[in-house]
């Protein structure tokens, strides 16, 4: 195996001044998932028996992924009704998703290094993005259609609204490991043209523009809200995208601007076609992104099969209720 200490210079001191000599290659070559499974969860069960009362709350108080979100719950909650009202508008199946998923769903569909993930004992982690499980539950169901027709072009729409976790540290105020994220995931296979491409980006966007439509219903100061939609295409689709995406878009939403980024550089080699960032700016005049998406070849590594397509994308609602809202903003 490779050298796993060699960029960690943290696991290079442990392994060299207190680790058995070969544990790290036992644990990960020589011990089943399972075996090793069983072995941790004795390690946490000893550790988890000396922890006392008094530690318990100093570990509470000290532990930054424990501190509850510093946003009113009962905002959060008014904003969640409303996204799946809004979703079923649309047409997108919402779920409930489980707190974690299988280990390497980050790492293994979007080469998310695992270290920005809280990984369990169990052979799961955390889920630190709902759109990775979706692509997931996406692929279940495509490949159901395409048991019953293998030219199956039936679109599957699945959402989620979601607390992820995330175990990078975060720059900035109010910044936190944990917040409430929208997801949505669109399903299906190509169809010539781009066509698939630019209904899947059309109906996306018209989904987190609703939503921030809503948002502001419940007295959220959004204002100057605008789309950014990059072709990673080096122009093959531009005009299918400013008439099918943009001008459609633009007609709908008249009060939103609409124009292309060819400057944008984040996305590109995690996003292929297409992709698209939403901007809007708060009463103080501040410039923030509220949500992004992409094309990802997910579906078709996940099913093996390089027909499949796959749209994503994510709109912050915890961004939204704190940055946007007069009255309920960070204040830990």
């Amino acid at each position: 195996m490779s050298d796993l200490s060699a960029s960690d210079p943290w696991l290079d001191r442990v392994l060299r001044e207190g680790a058995t000599p070969g544990l790290l290659s036992a644990l990960v070559e020589r011990l089943s998932p399972t075996d090793l499974q069983t072995l941790l969860l004795e390690v946490y069960r000893r550790r988890a028996a000396d922890v006392t009362p008094g530690g318990l709350l100093r570990a509470y108080e000290r532990n930054r992924f424990t501190a509850p979100s510093a946003l009113d719950a009962g905002g959060l909650a008014r904003l969640d009704a409303l996204v799946h009202e809004r979703l079923a508008r649309h047409g997108f199946t919402g779920l409930a998703l489980s707190p974690v998923c299988p280990l390497g769903t980050n790492s293994a569909v979007a080469t998310v290094d695992q270290h920005k993930v809280v990984t369990t004992v169990r052979n799961t982690e955390v889920v630190a993005d709902a759109t990775n499980v979706l692509a997931l539950e996406c692929a279940v169901r495509r490949r159901e259609l395409l048991r019953t027709d293998p030219r199956s072009r039936q679109r599957v729409r699945l959402a989620a609204t979601h607390r992820v976790v995330r175990a990078q540290v975060f720059a900035g105020p109010g910044m936190s490991p944990h917040f409430a994220l929208l997801a949505l995931c669109t399903a299906g296979r190509a169809e010539g043209s781009f066509t698939f491409e630019t209904a899947a980006l059309a109906e996306q966007i018209d989904v987190h523009l609703d939503v921030l439509r809503g948002a502001r219903e419940l007295g959220h100061q959004i204002s100057a809200v605008r789309v950014l939609l990059t072709d990673l295409t080096e122009g093959r689709h531009r005009q299918a995208l400013r008439e099918h995406v943009l001008e459609r878009l633009a007609r709908a939403h008249p009060a939103t601007t609409f124009a292309f980024d060819d400057d944008r550089m984040s996305g590109r080699g995690y996003y292929s076609g297409a992709c698209f960032e939403i901007r809007a700016t708060t009463t103080a005049g501040e410039d923030h992104n509220l949500g992004d998406g992409g094309f990802t070849t997910w579906s078709a590594d996940l099913l093996s099969d390089a027909k499949e397509r796959l749209l994503i994308s994510g709109l912050g609602l915890e961004r939204l209720c704190g940055l946007f809202h007069p009255h309920t903003g960070l204040n830990r």
